[in-house]
Order: structure tokens, then C-alpha cells, then sequence
């Protein structure tokens, strides 16, 4: 399938002689997501820090214009995802549209929509590349999904992270439910889905969620370390290794992500979802009746 072309500023550049000048500052600001490349290394940061770098729609397509840029570069080794701000990414803006109402002028099913919502972070997984998750703060829902794809997370240690999906009162995305037992195992991911717990980057890393975890202003460069020690061997046997460890592990979040789409759509319009987004917005605790 053809990926679409970013919009002009959709993403900042990268650095290097053939390539454009770093931009002004003011249009840093307005660009919802950067893109950088030094060292045969990219960083792919999230940047709509006053809104927690939610998954709003230019975020979303600016972030699978990135990933697509990643992808077609063979030069590259490694990818590092991260964010501005205090938060790694907040999941869906539900001050906005509904996840299901992402496309809602399509004349698509709920399934198809939320898939929709969640693919351009899917996409991460499909790089050939190793990639690397440097969670300079929270992430919660979707945002913690993106963690989930990549195949290395960096922790900050005060930082908060999890699926509430069922204290929001519907059913997980983006292949969570199968990415989350995987890494943590089957009873710890069983706790932190049946109660939306969240656990600190301290706890993360006791848990292998996490590589390591650290101070928020070191989170970065933690990632950046691990992403050269991948960058130092050998790329193409690199590469192969990937695909050969979540091939033999039976990795396959894709179709994980349509099967939970399912199980979503049949429980974002229930009365339990619309009081769980309710008591999010309202900061109160939801009062579910199980319809």
C-alpha cells in the first residue's frame, strides 16, 4: 500500500549536508511530530507536548509519515521514539472525538475505524531496524501500546505506565492484550489489564517491562546509548535477527490488533464507556453498572 506524502512541515527534517537546514524554533513548536538522523540513528519524537502528545489526527499522520520516511532508509540502524513534555504519549484525546469516532466520516464499521486509529503506531513494529522506546514520561491506552511495539524501552523511573482501558469501561487496543503478556508475563499483564493498574518506571523495570529505568533528563540519552551499541554491529545480520525472534516467537500484533478491534467496537458505545470517558474527564472515579 502506498503511504501518503507529509504535508509540508509535517515533519522537521533531518540533519546532514543533502538535506534541509534545521528549523526555526517557532516552526518546531508548530510540528506535531520531529524527525532527526544522526549517526545512522533516528529519533522520532512525538512534539504536542500541551496535549500530553495524545493521538490526535495530525499527530497520527504526521507520526506514519515518520515512520514510512524510517523505513525507506537503509542507512539507518536503529530507531528511537520518544516525546516533549512530561508525558511519552497520553493515548486517545477524549476532550476531542471518540476513538471510534476517529473516522467517522468514513462509511466504515466501529472496528475498522479503531484499527484505523491505532495503525500508523502499529507500523513501528513492521521497521526492519531495532527500535527503541525512550518514555520520557507517562504513557497511558495507545500511547503505552507505542511502547509495547518497540522492541527496547527505556523507563523514567517517576513516570506512570499501563492500560486503563478497563477502568475507561471498553476493551484494550492495539494488540496490548497480546503484547503485554509476552514481555511481562501472563499474571502480571492479567493484573495490570483486568484493574487499569499503573506502574512506575521503577516498577517497569522490575517487571521487564522496561530495559532500564532512570531520571526523566536521562532517559534520552540512556536510549541513545543503547541505540548505538545496536548501531555498532553489523546491520544486515541485525536485521535478520529481528525477524527471525518475533517470527519464532509467534509475534503478531498486527492481527492481534483487528481481533481486539472487535472486542472494542462492542464496548466503546456501552453505557460503561461513556461513564468511564465521563469520570476521566471529570477526574472522579467511574461508577460502572455493567451495561
Amino acid at each position: 500500500m502506498r503511504r501518503s506524502v507529509p504535508r509540508a512541515g509535517a515533519i522537521a527534517n533531518a540533519t546532514g549536508a543533502s538535506q534541509a537546514p534545521m528549523l526555526p524554533l517557532r516552526v518546531m513548536d508548530q510540528t506535531p511530530v520531529l524527525y532527526d538522523v544522526a549517526d545512522a540513528i533516528a529519533t522520532i519524537t512525538l512534539n504536542r507536548p500541551e496535549n500530553r502528545n495524545s493521538m490526535t489526527p495530525d499527530v497520527m499522520s504526521a507520526f506514519r509519515a515518520a515512520v514510512a520516511r524510517a523505513a525507506a532508509d537503509r542507512a539507518l540502524r536503529c530507531v528511537v521514539v520518544t516525546g516533549r513534555g512530561t508525558s511519552f504519549c497520553a493515548g486517545a484525546d477524549f476532550r476531542g472525538s471518540s476513538p471510534a469516532e476517529a473516522h467517522a466520516t468514513e462509511e466504515v464499521p466501529d472496528y475498522e475505524r479503531l484499527f484505523r486509529t491505532y495503525e500508523p503506531f502499529l507500523e513501528v513494529f513492521d521497521l526492519p531496524m531495532p527500535t527503541i522506546a525512550a518514555m520520557n514520561g507517562h504513557a497511558v491506552g495507545g500511547g503505552f501500546g507505542l511502547a509495547l511495539v518497540c522492541d527496547l524501552r527505556v523507563a523514567n523511573r517517576d513516570a506512570r505506565y499501563g492500560a486503563n482501558f478497563a477502568k475507561l469501561g471498553f476493551h484494550s487496543g492495539m494488540a496490548i492484550s497480546h503484547l503485554l503478556p509476552r514481555i511481562v508475563g501472563v499474571p502480571v499483564a492479567a493484573e495490570m489489564l483486568f484493574t487499569g493498574k499503573l506502574v512506575s518506571g521503577a516498577e517497569a523495570a522490575a517487571i521487564g517491562l522496561a530495559q532500564e529505568a532512570v531520571a526523566a533528563d536521562e532517559v534520552l540519552a540512556a536510549a541513545m546509548k543503547r541505540a548505538r551499541a545496536v548501531a555498532a554491529c553489523a546491520p544486515e545480520a541485525v536485521r535478520l535477527m529481528k525477524r527471525s525472534l518475533y517470527h519464532g516467537a509467534g509475534w503478531d500484533p498486527r492481527s492481534a490488533a483487528r481481533a481486539e478491534a472487535f472486542a472494542q467496537a462492542a464496548t466503546i458505545r456501552s453505557e460503561d464507556a461513556r461513564e468511564g470517558i465521563r469520570a476521566l474527564l471529570e477526574k472522579r472515579e467511574p461508577r460502572f453498572t455493567g451495561k
